[in-house]
């Protein structure tokens, strides 16, 4: 059954090595042999075998080099055939000789038609096995890639929850809304997930994504005034940094909406993604509100839970991270792409 199972790959490289100019020296070498033996058979064999060692040879040459070296093979023997081996000798064509070669003619075509179908079904077969392959591969990456997205998000939850633990400890009072926030930003990873992993997503442009996600973050937060604004070019990152450039965004924009724009202030906060060059990327989040006044440039990452993550998440792009404060705040990520 193995052996089977590389029958069509293993035909198809032999009849990938072979030019057309080799095929068909190959089909005459082979009808040369046919015409060889039979000669050498005789006065061995009764009368009415001409084409004994021809059928071998067409079947052989079809098989091995091909229908077009095959036909050659088919057309060469019949004509050694007719001229050699059915009597009377020489191209003279009766009812005899025509007999016989229209015998032959019918014999050589079925065999021709069979192996040729017989080969274009092995080759499907060897197109739906790599498929078969590539798919098993694809679905073996993506179990990988879920297993290891899923140890990711477990941690940066635990994480999440380390911290908030230690807020609550030096705060109590402040447990409800510390948990109400760790609870939100749960709840935006879970919907930057689902947004990452719905079909209708699939082709859809990181611009137009990103696009959607502020909307989203803004119409959760339940601020009023404030829009986004989008500018990426076109361009493809993999899942995995797609997933944390969506949760940096997130993180940002969320807090531009609590701390930039008080009391009603509207604004604007842009999104911006632009190459550095061939190999790297900048990510840009701004807002037009408040920004951080008074503030010595050496402590502008700040110290919150939401500074914290924005870091580890530039971390994880393997990116650098810089804020300019003024007017309003914006956020720098220089990464790999």
């Amino acid at each position: 059954m193995k052996s089977f199972d590389r029958l069509p790959s293993a035909l198809s490289r032999l009849r990938s090595t072979r030019t057309p100019l080799l095929a068909w020296g190959l089909a005459g070498a082979i009808t040369g042999f046919a015409v060889l033996l039979r000669y050498a058979l005789e006065g061995t064999l009764p009368p009415g075998y001409p084409f004994l060692t021809f059928f071998p040879a067409v079947i052989l040459t079809t098989f091995v080099s091909g229908t077009r070296a095959g036909v050659l093979c088919a057309a060469l023997s019949g004509l050694a055939a007719w001229y050699w081996f059915i009597p009377p000798v020489g191209f003279v064509l009766d009812w005899q000789s025509g007999f016989a070669l229209a015998f032959y003619v019918f014999i050589v075509v079925v065999d021709i038609a069979l192996i040729h179908a017989m080969t274009k079904a092995m080759q499907r077969l060897e197109v739906e096995k790599g498929v078969s392959t590539a798919l098993a591969e694809q679905q073996r990456t993506m179990f990988e890639e879920l297993q290891h997205r899923v140890a990711n998000n477990m941690a940066f939850v635990a994480s999440l929850l380390n911290m908030s633990r230690r807020r609550i400890l030096a705060d109590p009072a402040a447990a409800p809304a510390i948990i109400d926030e760790a609870r939100g930003r749960i709840e935006t990873m879970a919907r930057i997930h689902r947004r990452l992993h719905d079909p209708s997503q699939v082709d859809l442009p990181i611009g137009s994504y990103l696009i959607d996600l502020c909307s989203d973050v803004i119409e959760a937060s339940g601020v009023t005034g404030v829009s986004c604004q989008v500018d990426v070019p076109e361009m493809s990152f993999d899942i995995r940094k797609l997933t944390t450039i969506s949760m940096l965004v997130s993180e940002v924009v969320t807090n531009s909406l609590k701390h930039a724009f008080p009391a009603g202030r509207s604004g604007l906060i842009t999104v911006r993604i632009e190459r550095a060059d061939e190999a790297r990327a900048v990510l840009t989040i701004a807002d037009d509100g408040i920004g951080l006044p008074d503030v010595p440039e050496d402590a502008q990452a700040g110290h919150g839970l939401g500074n914290r993550i924005i870091e580890a998440l530039a971390k994880q792009l393997k990116g650098t991270i810089t804020r300019r404060s003024g007017p309003g705040l914006a956020t720098q990520v220089d990464f790999p792409i």
